[in-house]
């Protein structure tokens, strides 16, 4: 499970461009780049301070490309002790997504998710125990468990747009988390909290969201308000959770949500997860699943409302799709939605809901670049794979400033030029995130009936980046009109 981290390392950059210029004035820094026969190249003092005003204006991802450019895909920062080594492009990534355990794993960067589920999960836990908790993830959200969710994503969908009037202008973000949370309520949850405190559910869970700041990312525990209410909310929600655990095992209640799969789930000795493990997981598999599913579709949404030709495709698909299968949707239907799904995919190229990803060495290992340069990582190097940048790569993705779903079509396949890391939105490897599928099924679910009943115009301009947040969601609201209308088949 990965989360967004771009503002820590914005943070950290811009603390250690300080000390460099602390450290130069009391004559510790020397010039002259680093370069040797197998360690990558070093970034030096007079470059970092160099990059300060682009760091600052320009953000993360320009001062990445600034120092690819410069240094070619693999390259060292010296952050006074720390070396954070980039590895930009798939050629350089396999042992990052696929190395062992033992050799690379995620370290301790996660730490600031342990207040926000629990001690008994994730981060909080040692190796082996959260590697059995993933793979509680990966049975729980599996194609075949997917199935059933189908009906109730759509009931959900269906109930909340029809509240909507015969015509009017909305903020797409607002709108689309209020639906998301409500799948997530009914899917992953269950029906008794669906049914009964939803909306104190969702107050809650704002509240741990609300806790993922830059403070918290670098100081998870410090007494700050939004910490002391991060805090707050997840106690009760382990309360209101608890309460719905004890239950089900209680009279032998079984469901059909990912919180029941989770209740069932047993580790390899045998034992059950408890009542803290499960309510610790359930959060943390609706914070991956729901915020990060809000930003794509909103981001997936702003792109096809700004772009005519690939509206006109999807809409003509959904036709198809209608003529072929009737009104009816269910899980095959939406695997069917191949133009659609190229726009989501092409939607988070453009805009990673996890913009870096990092990882710990724990041993030496080799690598070549595209260029034949054969570089000796060391132990210890803390190594980042930037897919904000690796994503948008020229000699993979032709013209990648461009949104084009078509570049994953037949015949050009660009997420597969460089191999099977040349597509990381959903990291990949031994660490790819088990909701893709899910993902992907409930934006289709949500896109798919807009689209089939409603005429959709974006008002107010196309989104920029918003920067000050952790992760690359949409500035500000983002308008839409819309008008009744349904979906016609030709005869």
């Amino acid at each position: 499970m990965e989360i967004e981290i771009i503002n820590l390392w914005l943070a950290i950059a811009i603390f250690s461009i300080m000390a460099v210029l602390t450290n130069i004035s009391r004559g510790r820094i020397t010039f002259d780049p680093v370069r040797t026969k197998s360690l990558p190249p070093i970034v030096n003092g007079i470059t970092l301070i160099g990059l300060l005003p682009t760091v600052l204006t320009k953000g993360i991802q320009a001062t990445i490309h600034n120092l690819y450019t410069k240094y070619g895909s693999v390259f060292t920062i010296n952050f006074f002790g720390s070396k954070i080594t980039f590895l930009i492009g798939p050629e350089v990534s396999a042992h990052f997504f696929q190395g062992p355990e033992s050799k690379i794993s995620q370290g301790n960067f996660y730490e600031f998710t342990v207040p926000m589920f629990g001690q008994e999960v994730g981060f909080g836990v040692d190796t082996a125990t959260r590697s059995e908790q993933s793979r509680f993830y990966i049975d729980a959200l599996k194609p075949s468990k997917l199935r059933s969710h189908v009906k109730h994503m759509l009931q959900e969908v269906e109930e909340y747009f029809a509240k909507w009037g015969q015509y009017g202008i909305v903020d797409l973000k607002y709108e689309l988390d209020n639906v998301l949370m409500l799948i997530s309520g009914r899917c992953l949850l269950g029906k008794e909290i669906r049914e009964k405190m939803i909306d104190e559910f969702y107050t809650l869970f704002h509240e741990v969201e609300n806790g993922l700041n830059l403070v918290s990312l670098l100081f998870p525990y410090i007494p700050i308000p939004a910490n002391r209410r991060r805090d707050n909310a997840r106690i009760k929600l382990k309360e209101v959770l608890s309460e719905t655990v004890r239950s089900r095992r209680s009279f032998g209640q079984v469901e059909e949500d990912a919180l029941q799969k989770l209740i069932d789930s047993r580790y390899k000795d045998g034992r059950s997860t408890t009542e803290a493990e499960v309510t610790g997981l359930i959060i943390a598999l609706i914070f991956v699943g729901k915020h990060t599913s809000s930003h794509t579709s909103v981001w997936t949404g702003a792109c096809l409302l700004n772009n005519a030709k690939y509206l006109e495709a999807v809409i003509k698909e959904q036709k198809k799709i209608i003529a072929k299968f009737g009104d009816e949707i269910d899980y095959n239907v939406l695997l069917d939605m191949n133009i659609l799904h190229g726009c989501i995919k092409e939607a988070l190229r453009m805009h990673p809901t996890t913009p870096i990803l990092v990882r710990k060495t724990h041993g030496n290992f080799t690598l070549r670049t595209k260029e034949g340069n054969e570089y000796t990582i060391p132990a210890g190097h803390t190594l980042v794979s930037p897919t904000i940048l690796n994503n948008n790569i020229p000699y993979i993705y032709k013209d990648p400033e461009v949104y084009d779903p078509e570049r994953f079509g037949p015949g050009r396949e660009e997420d597969k030029v460089g191999g099977k890391f040349s597509y990381t939105s959903f990291s990949g490897g031994r660490h790819a995130c088990p909701g893709e599928a899910y993902s992907y099924m409930q934006i289709k679910i949500i896109s798919s009936h807009l689209l089939r009943n409603l005429e959709l115009r974006l008002q107010s301009p196309f989104p920029k980046v918003e920067r000050g947040k952790l992760a690359l969601e949409p500035q500000g609201k983002v308008m839409v009109s819309y008008e009744r209308r349904k979906l016609l088949v030709p005869s």
